[in-house]
């Protein structure tokens, strides 16, 4: 399954157990007639997935749904559900290339007023 909305807060990763294991969630808010609060899991690897996003970005997040049972001391058995996910993309457009200098306007140029059409003649036709 696949979710779409707006980052609105990405947790610290959080280890647990004596065996490590990590967990990291991500909330992120759908853009609907009546917007939802989605919570999501991403585990042990699947953590480091969400250190190239910031809050605000709009995402596409491909996940899971996972339930469990639970009997407590009382003897009752409950059911819990879980969102867990296992890629994100961003939704955002591309910002322009980090490492390229903004383009300055077209009028911060100077005219060619020497360009001479026929002797710049380079069709080989």
């Amino acid at each position: 399954m696949e979710l779409q909305g707006k980052i609105k807060m990405i947790d610290d990763t959080k280890t647990y157990g004596n065996n490590g294991f990590r967990k990291r969630e991500l909330v992120i808010t759908t853009e609907e007639q009546y917007p939802q609060h989605i919570l999501i899991e991403f585990v042990q690897d699947k953590t480091d997935l969400l250190n190239a996003y910031k809050v605000g970005q709009d995402v596409k997040v491909s996940i899971n749904v996972r339930g469990r049972e639970w009997v407590n001391p009382q003897g009752e058995t409950k059911y819990f559900n879980s969102l867990q996910g296992w890629r994100i993309e961003s939704l955002s457009p591309a910002s322009s290339g980090g490492d390229m200098p903004p383009v300055p306007p077209a009028d911060a140029f100077e005219p060619a007023n020497d360009f001479n059409e026929e002797e710049h003649d380079d069709l080989p036709f």
